[in-house]
């Protein structure tokens, strides 16, 4: 009796250990601050985008809610790829994306998990485009 409950309780520590990040997170929103303007987006309105993170990858899917029809509001974005999390730093390697010029590329984020809320910060640069800016977006887990 006690071998099977050293077991179940040695098992339910292994379940319980899994990262904090690991899980499907909704973008409400996101802040853009590039060579001094700020673009505030709320993708609560018109916008659906999730990430997945799992023990090793992420990926992540944005589409406008209209289903294309509008071409003013039309839009499509998918990436994905590996990361490292080392402490509050989490690093996406981005592999595939459909923008492809950002393929390849690192870009390293704080992140901060408050009860069901992921907030990301990091500068996303890409020196051959000429992209140098900080990236904030804040998640709510998906249950």
């Amino acid at each position: 009796m006690t071998i099977v409950a050293a077991c179940t309780k040695e098992t339910k520590t292994e379940n319980t250990d899994k990262l904090p990040l690991v899980g499907t997170w909704k973008l409400l929103s996101g802040t853009l601050i590039e060579k001094g303007d700020t673009t505030v987006t709320d993708y609560t309105k018109g916008l659906s985008f999730i990430k997945i993170i799992n023990d090793t990858h992420f990926s992540f899917t944005n589409h406008d809610l209209n289903h294309g029809k509008d071409s003013t509001t039309a839009a499509f974005s998918a990436g994905a790829g590996t990361y490292t999390l080392k402490d509050n730093t989490y690093t996406e390697h981005l592999e595939y994306c459909n923008a492809r010029e950002w393929e390849g590329h690192d870009f390293p984020f704080t992140v901060e998990i408050k009860n069901d809320t992921l907030i990301q910060r990091g500068i996303e640069k890409i020196e051959s485009q000429g992209i140098e800016r900080l990236n904030i977006e804040k998640y709510v887990r998906v249950k």
